[in-house]
Order: structure tokens, then C-alpha cells, then sequence
């Protein structure tokens, strides 16, 4: 049956692969260290199972394996800061075309250039739609169980892959051709490209750290909470703001909800908890377009397009994610308390 590991094994071995490359090119001032640090990302993928089994089995007891296996994990994370702290990552060459050679393929390919973007979602989405109506496919493929993370992320999966054919076939380039340019990616993202995990794993921290009962206690004590105008605008900029510092809506929810939403605007004030988590999100969101943290959404765009300015996306989306911010605290005032 297939399972999540194989995921993200397939993960770890692009990234070793990228590694490999990072090694072999001599253009690079900063190879050994640029190759150590995508190396050591990919080997933390493939920790799984194996590896718990594997440290139970050497220290004879479930509780100091997963501590070991923790420590482990942690090393790599610290010696990954301290290349990414000591300028270890650079850019080397990864064997483009040149400027004339693009700028004629991109006019020969046109629109068609959108073809293997728009393949992952529209694969994606087919995929999960096949598992939730198709009787036993589920079963079939991930055996028995709930499934839905991993129906999702197999279903992604296979869009990636199909988008990669794509691209292949309308751009007559080799595969190997495409592993470069997903090392030129990641060497100009550079050590911002592990922040969506850094940061969602700091999420879990701070929650279970108790800064959500912390945040109560500071706008109960500090903040006229008990308007709800300033309750309201309390959490909708709360969780902006927060998912600025931390880069991930997902990681600011819990702890802002926990802090503000649930003691003040739903307890307190009796607001609607599902309108609350709805408009909660999307001001989050908001945080999402002005943040650096966002490297996911807000670096990878940039370098995609090779914009002389890495906050270029962030400067044109900032306007927008404050009027958006603004409108969320009026949406969420009137709606939430109907």
C-alpha cells in the first residue's frame, strides 16, 4: 500500500540529487557548504518509521528513541543555520540558455508556457475528486483507514509529475535539464526555502508553550476588549500580524484564536465561531502578502521570475493586504454577531 514515507523519500532524494549537483560544479564559490546544507534537508526526509523502529530497537526503550531520534533531527536543523549564517549558499551555473535562446522560446511556446502550471491543480483537484466518489479506490491504493491528508498529497503528487511531463514535451528539454533548473531555484530561494517547516513547527511550539493563554492575558489586562470594535480589530491585526513574524497562517491561528477569539469574541462577546475562524484565516492571509517569512508564496515567485528585487511581490501585494485587512475587521464586526 502506498504511504506518506514514499513522499517524502522522493522529496529527500531530489534534494540529495541537488546536493550531488551542488558538489560537482566548480562555478560555485560556496559549493561544499551549499552542498552540505540541501543534503543534510534532504536526509531529514528520510527519517521516518524506520528510523524510530531503529532507535527503540538500539536504546531498548520507545520514549528514549524518539528523544535520541529528536536530538538527531535537531543537529542537522542547527548545522543547517549555521551554514545558511555563515554565507555557506551561493549560486553556481546551471547550464541555461542564453537570454536570445529564451526569448525565442518563450515566443515560440507563447501561452502554452502556462500548460504544466495549470496541470498540478487541475490534476489535483481531479485526483481527490476520484478518491472521495470512486467506491474503494482508497482502499485500494492507501488500504484501510482515514486517508484524507495523504489522498490530497498523493493526488498533488501525481499532478507534479504530470506537470513535469508537460513541461518536457512542449519545451523538448532533457530531464536532466530540469533538475538544474530546480537547483538554481532552491540556490537562489537559498535558506528561506525551509522556513515554511521552521515556522509551522514553531506554530506547535508556542501553542503548546501556552502564548495563546499569554496573548489572553495581555489584551484582557491592557486592551478595552470589552468594546467589541476593539475586540474585533484586535484579533483581525493579531493575526495578521502574527503570521507576518511567523510566515504561516496555519502555525498564527491557533495560538491568536486561543488567545483572542475563543475567550473574547466567542465567549465573551458571543460571536459565531465558524464565521470567526473564516474571516480569522483569511486576515491572516492578509499578513501572508506583506512578510518575507511567506518565502513559499512571497521569495519563490521572485525568483521564478528572476526580479532584480526579492521583495518586489511583497512591495505590489502590500496595498492590497491592508485594505483586505481593513475590510476583514467591518466583515467580521457585522457578520459575526448577527
Amino acid at each position: 500500500m502506498f504511504q506518506q514515507q514514499y513522499l517524502f523519500s522522493l522529496a529527500g532524494l531530489v534534494l540529495l540529487v541537488v546536493a550531488l549537483m551542488s558538489w560537482r560544479d566548480k562555478a560555485n564559490p560556496r559549493r561544499i557548504t551549499t552542498g552540505l546544507f540541501w543534503g543534510l534537508y534532504g536526509l531529514i526526509f528520510f527519517i521516518g518509521d524506520w528510523a524510530y523502529q531503529l532507535a527503540t530497537q538500539l536504546t531498548g526503550s520507545s520514549e528514549a528513541g524518539a528523544r535520541n531520534l529528536h536530538i538527531f533531527v535537531g543537529v542537522l536543523v542547527t548545522l543547517m543555520g549555521v551554514i545558511a549564517g555563515l554565507g555557506g549558499l551561493k549560486l553556481g551555473r546551471y547550464h541555461q540558455r542564453s537570454e536570445e535562446e529564451r526569448q525565442q522560446s518563450a515566443s515560440r511556446l507563447g501561452n502554452r508556457l502556462f500548460l504544466p502550471a495549470l496541470s498540478i491543480p487541475l490534476v489535483t483537484v481531479a485526483g481527490v475528486l476520484a478518491f472521495n466518489h470512486i467506491a474503494g479506490l482508497e482502499t485500494l491504493v492507501f488500504g484501510t483507514g482515514n486517508h484524507a491528508t495523504l489522498v490530497t498529497l498523493f493526488s498533488m503528487t501525481v499532478g507534479c509529475l504530470v506537470g513535469w511531463l508537460v513541461a518536457l514535451k512542449i519545451s523538448h528539454e532533457r530531464p536532466a535539464q530540469s533538475l538544474q533548473e530546480a537547483r538554481r531555484l532552491l540556490d537562489s530561494i537559498g535558506w528561506a526555502f525551509v522556513l515554511p517547516q521552521l515556522l509551522a513547527t514553531l506554530g506547535l511550539l508556542f501553542t503548546t508553550a501556552g502564548v495563546g493563554s499569554a496573548i489572553a492575558h495581555l489584551t484582557g489586562e491592557y486592551l478595552a476588549v470589552d468594546n467589541r470594535m476593539i475586540a474585533v480589530a484586535v484579533y483581525v491585526i493579531g493575526m495578521a500580524l502574527l503570521t507576518m513574524i511567523m510566515g504561516n497562517a496555519f502555525a498564527a491561528f491557533p495560538i491568536v484564536t486561543a488567545g483572542i477569539g475563543i475567550p473574547i469574541l466567542v465567549l465573551q462577546h458571543g460571536g459565531n465561531p465558524a464565521v470567526m475562524a473564516a474571516i480569522g484565516m483569511f486576515s491572516g492571509y492578509c499578513g501572508t502578502l506583506m512578510t518575507p517569512m511567506a518565502a513559499n508564496f512571497n521569495l519563490v515567485p521572485a525568483a521564478l521570475l528572476e526580479l532584480p528585487d526579492r521583495n518586489a511581490v511583497i512591495k505590489a501585494q502590500t496595498p492590497t493586504g491592508v485594505l483586505l485587512l481593513i475590510v476583514n475587521i467591518f466583515l467580521l464586526y457585522f457578520l459575526m454577531f448577527l
